[in-house]
């Protein structure tokens, strides 16, 4: 690739795959307050899937450039930031714009990797890692001795999500095809076949008196056996709707009859509650509150990778020029963790 030039993966419009568009320019300038970051790994999360569709909840219109998160080396420094940056290691969450060689980014979105983590692997758990850290203790407030069940426990943000849990001490029931079953058990995972029948039954025989916590990526009509779950007390967190992934229509209408059902759980009289998440949620209400609080949380992300708590798992690395294959390959179910494409 290109060392001088960018390089970067453009969105023209709901397209298969192999649509995806190599386009070559400048390497771009930062402006006042920012920074430019060498791209070194960048993946495919559950929101590209989406886009690719047409299909995510606030996608900028098309063409654009895709890209949840990254990792990189700041190459250069607007007015007004330290020059000091220069040469560190970084992480930012962009929402749009990863999937590039170069990117620009405000400085004050950084979040320092810390020395011997590599780009790959903490590219693994920003997007995911800060999601799953969120959710658990930010809203189900997971402690130790309770039982949790998480959708998906093989995925993206699931494979983070039940280590971070077990890191807390709870005891962790993930669902998963058969195939990641004995990975899932190694992981000291109750492992529950999402594909059966009796997934409810199957959870139920685990938890008689119900699980303290579920985190649930599917929607769809799985999420009120989800709601059902809980013991008294407990705390449904949905953060996705990934059975309306290949649907027609409102990209809207998922989320808002989601946000609809979760508002009436809340008003019942019973003590449990129900949150739809998103991790970029808060940054319109509060950026400096948002910022603050990706920095602390994703800081104790990196920690828990560093500790050993958090194992990366990379599914794959492949080249930004390769990325038609990367998406495919996250979108066919059949890897554990995160797909991550390097310049």
């Amino acid at each position: 690739m290109n060392a001088q030039g960018l390089v970067e993966v453009v969105l023209p419009g709901k397209v298969e795959p192999e649509g995806l568009e190599l386009r070559h320019g400048a390497v771009p300038t930062a402006g006042p307050g920012q920074v430019v970051i060498r791209m070194e790994a960048t993946g495919v999360s559950f929101a590209e899937q989406q886009m690719r569709r047409g299909r995510y909840y606030d996608q900028p219109p098309f063409p654009f450039v895709p890209g949840y998160d990254l990792v990189g080396t700041v190459l250069a420094t607007g007015e007004g930031v330290e020059t000091g940056l220069v040469g560190s290691r970084v992480a930012a969450l962009l929402k749009v714009g990863g999937w590039a060689s170069h990117v620009v980014v405000d400085a004050a979105d950084l979040v320092p990797v810390p020395e011997g983590v590599g780009a790959a692997e903490a590219e693994t758990v920003v997007v995911n890692g800060v999601t799953a850290w969120q959710m658990l203790h930010r809203k189900a407030r997971v402690r130790a001795g309770q039982t949790v069940l998480v959708h998906g426990a093989n995925g993206g943000v699931g494979s983070v999500l039940v280590q971070l849990a077990q890191a807390a001490g709870a005891k962790v029931i993930g669902t998963a095809s058969g195939r990641h079953h004995d990975a899932l058990r190694e992981l000291g995972v109750l492992p529950v076949d999402y594909r059966a029948s009796d997934v409810a039954a199957q959870v139920r025989e685990l938890a008689p008196g119900g699980v303290d916590a579920v985190f649930d990526h599917v929607g769809g009509r799985g999420l009120v056996d989800s709601w059902r779950l809980l013991a008294p007390g407990g705390t449904l967190v949905s953060y996705g709707s990934a059975s309306t992934r290949d649907d027609e229509g409102s990209k809207q209408w998922p989320v808002l009859k989601l946000l609809g059902r979760v508002w009436l759980w809340n008003a019942l009289p019973n003590g449990r509650h129900a949150y739809f998440f998103n991790v970029w949620a808060g940054r319109a209400l509060s950026k400096d509150r948002f910022r603050a609080r990706l920095r602390a949380d994703l800081t104790q992300v990196f920690a828990a990778l560093q500790r050993g708590d958090v194992v990366a798992q990379i599914a794959a690395q492949l080249p930004l020029t390769r990325v038609a294959e990367a998406v495919r390959l996250a979108e066919s179910g059949t890897v554990a963790g995160k797909v991550v494409l390097n310049p």
